[in-house]
């Protein structure tokens, strides 16, 4: 490069500019900034409104730091005052009173309470209905308050009743459509007892014998049609200072006519001629036929005592 270049390249940088510079504004202006104004203002309003409503809601759920209204958080538990309802399943491990109020659960339909196991599956129901209490379980027991005696037990197999006196208060009495079996049957004190089967027979066993006691009152057995005594293997034992047999026919012969008459029916002249017989007991208990004369011959016959 030759010096009359390099003066002139250098001439030319040194000469002014005439162009203005150009300034850009920093911010927001215009309706960008009303509109941002105007969020930042509706903002600031919706938090005053929720604090409001939350102070609100807190004075009246009565919220505490032990709970909420008539819930209390306690060491042990959660304790409910007053009257509460529940529009979903409520799940608790035990549900306690207080001491001086019952436990009153109650509603519009019926009351249930489930049981179920680790697999989710029912095994055991009360339902508390309008018409009817019903329970679905294996085995369903009523104890005592004290000692937790049973009192009642149920199952499918057999009823188990565990009370000192079964007290049944109808008029009717009790029905059993099969067997009972039970060790003593006693009535109320200044009670009657009555055992009876209107259309039926009326069968008492026992393996080692039936007794009957009436301590202070009479013992009648009454039926229709018979009644039969039966021992099978031992003997039936009478033990009284008098021993009635009422409105039994009474006999009597002569030897003149031929026929016997009986005062239970009407006499006939044309009837065959009956030998009458005497019962006579010896002193040993047992019974014996003696024929009947002019005399009673029970007196005389102690010979047949000897060998009957």
């Amino acid at each position: 490069m030759t010096r009359e270049q390099y003066i002139l390249a250098t001439q030319q940088n040194s000469l002014p500019r005439t162009e203005h510079p150009q300034f850009y504004p920093v911010g927001i202006y215009g309706w960008r900034k009303r509109c941002l104004y105007f969020f930042v203002l509706l903002l600031l309003v919706t938090m005053i409104v929720n604090l409001a409503m939350t102070v609100w809601i807190l004075k009246v759920m009565n919220f505490t730091v032990d709970g909420m209204g008539n819930l209390r958080v306690t060491k042990k538990g959660i304790r409910l005052e007053g009257i509460s309802e529940f529009l979903l399943p409520l799940y608790v491990k035990e549900i306690h009173s207080r001491k001086d109020s019952p436990l009153v659960l109650q509603s519009d339909r019926n009351v249930t309470v489930n049981a179920r196991n680790h697999m989710g599956q029912l095994t055991g129901q009360l339902t508390v209905g309008a018409d009817a209490v019903e329970a679905q379980c294996k085995r369903f027991e009523v104890r005592a308050s004290e000692g937790g005696k049973v009192l009642f037990s149920a199952d499918e197999d057999e009823i188990v009743i565990g009370a000192d006196r079964l007290k049944v208060t109808g008029t009717e009495g009790a029905v059993f459509g099969h067997s009972v079996e039970t060790p003593h049957i006693r009535a109320e004190p200044s009670q009657d007892l009555k055992l009876e089967s209107p259309t039926r027979s009326l069968v008492m066993e026992a393996p080692r014998g039936v007794q009957v006691n009436a301590a202070a009152g009479d013992l009648k057995a009454t039926c229709r049609k018979e009644l039969h005594l039966q021992s099978t293997e031992g003997e039936i034992f009478l033990n009284a200072d008098t021993i009635r047999l009422g409105n039994l026919p009474v006999g009597s012969f002569s030897s003149s006519s031929s026929s016997s008459s009986f005062s239970s029916s009407s006499p006939s002249s044309s009837a065959p001629r009956q030998t009458i017989y005497e019962l006579c007991v010896c002193p040993n208990g047992k019974l014996y036929l003696s024929p009947a004369g002019a005399g009673s011959t029970c007196q005389s016959s102690s010979n047949i005592c000897l060998w009957s």
